[in-house]
């Protein structure tokens, strides 16, 4: 993994830092008109400043990051209900991480994610302190720690084909262990969409073919755009063809039609007359039957 690293950041034109600087860089912002008439204003607060410190703060790998390298990511948590007789939230998270295009001022999606079961307890007082998998007894805590090492993972994979792997198994033992909390979101065959279902998608065999369409798409394709456009909007199809295949690998995954939603636009932006009219074609025959609800979309890249 090590010399990966190394090799990545020099095809990237980065070279790592001695220090150990953290990997994230967070910006979280909290929502809660929802909630209504409450005094408890500085229990919000709290949480923002708690949240973003402790993602922001903590040395989440063992890889050294300089401040330009930190992968950036915005957290918009919607308070639905909040009790202030026993401290529970009941919430929706908004998570998107990105990273910058080779050569270029444009920045990529490289993961999204709309949880709508982010529930937790929670008090100005409280530390949140992560020390290992063996150790979760705060579901805030194992939230935030398993999105940490799935943004991490995704950013990974975009770098290095399968460079994510041991971060993903990280939030694989993050799941295991949370399970045990009794909180909704982490239990197996419970929901197509939640936690658990969705990394263990990721990291089915059937779906490796997932993963590698990331990096191709990102550092075959988008970094390669102001070198050879061509050239790179070919790696970029051949990543949409991988999206099929997984696709049809395991039908009912969410995966692929999430790929499709927070990359729609950018899709849409490298084929809108651009490229040629049977890769248009193509590719537009793969995103309808991927996720036909964007259609009016989809038929942007076709005409």
């Amino acid at each position: 993994m090590r010399k990966i690293i190394f090799l990545i950041s020099a095809m990237l034109g980065l070279c790592l830092s001695s220090t150990h600087a953290q990997e994230l860089e967070a910006k979280v912002s909290i929502n809660h008109q929802q909630v209504g008439n409450t005094t408890r204003t500085d229990v919000f607060e709290a949480l923002q400043e708690k949240i973003t410190n402790f993602l922001n703060e903590k040395q989440w790998t063992g890889m050294h990051f300089r401040e330009n390298e930190k992968i950036a990511c915005s957290l918009g948590i919607t308070v639905n209900t909040y009790s202030d007789t026993d401290n529970s939230f009941k919430c929706s998270l908004l998570l998107t991480a990105s990273r910058p295009v080779f050569n270029s001022s444009y920045t990529t999606t490289t993961y999204s994610v709309n949880d709508k079961q982010f529930d937790f307890t929670f008090q100005p007082t409280d530390q949140l302190e992560y020390a290992g998998n063996d150790h979760l007894d705060n579901n805030l805590v194992a939230l935030l720690a398993y999105y940490a090492y799935m943004i991490i993972g995704y950013d990974m994979d975009s770098m290095s084909p399968l460079g994510g792997t041991q971060y993903f198994h990280t939030a694989e033992d993050i799941v295991t262990n949370a399970e045990s909390l009794g909180y909704p979101g982490w239990k197996a065959f419970d929901n197509s969409k939640n936690r658990f279902a969705l990394l263990n998608d990721l990291m089915d065999g059937s779906m490796e073919t997932y993963r590698r369409l990331i990096y191709k798409y990102h550092r075959e394709g988008l970094d390669q755009m102001t070198e050879d456009t061509e050239a790179a909007r070919q790696a970029i199809s051949e990543s949409i063809s991988m999206l099929d295949e997984a696709h049809q690998a395991k039908s009912m995954s969410q995966l692929p039609q999430l790929f499709t939603e927070y990359k729609r636009d950018e899709l849409i932006n490298i084929y809108a007359g651009k490229g040629t009219s049977q890769e248009r074609d193509d590719v537009y025959k793969i995103l309808f039957n991927i996720d036909p609800s964007q259609s009016n979309n989809w038929d942007k890249i076709k005409n």
